[in-house]
């Protein structure tokens, strides 16, 4: 089992920054991915961006130059730095890790963020 804690979250004006924070504890183990997914109200979720546990990152081509992912393996924590916020990025924010050899992973409760125009 794993479980991840996501915070950060909050309400800011478009154009603004928020760093999102995601602690991983458990059965944590290598080589794995985690990753940030988004769900907004009506929305199928989607990924937003993922990095490997050998720091290969993946963005989604929405937030590309605006969002940095960064990972720390020594602390099992995944980061999602998020500037030049739009409205659009309104959603709640959700934490994911899975074994690369595996499918299916684990998921955070989630954390809202709202950009207001």
């Amino acid at each position: 089992q794993v479980q991840l804690m996501e915070s950060g979250g909050g309400l800011v004006q478009a154009g603004g920054s928020l760093r999102l924070s995601c602690a991983a504890s458990g059965n944590i183990v290598r080589p794995s991915i985690m990753g940030w997914y988004r769900q907004a109200p009506g929305k199928q979720r989607e990924l937003v961006a993922s990095i490997t546990s050998a720091s290969v990152i993946n963005y989604a081509d929405s937030v590309k130059g605006r969002f940095t992912i960064l990972r720390d393996n020594s602390k099992n924590m995944v980061y999602l730095q998020m500037n030049s916020l739009k409205p659009e990025d309104t959603a709640v924010y959700y934490c994911n890790y899975r074994r690369l050899v595996l499918l299916n992973g684990f998921w955070g409760q989630g954390t809202q963020v709202t950009v207001s125009s």
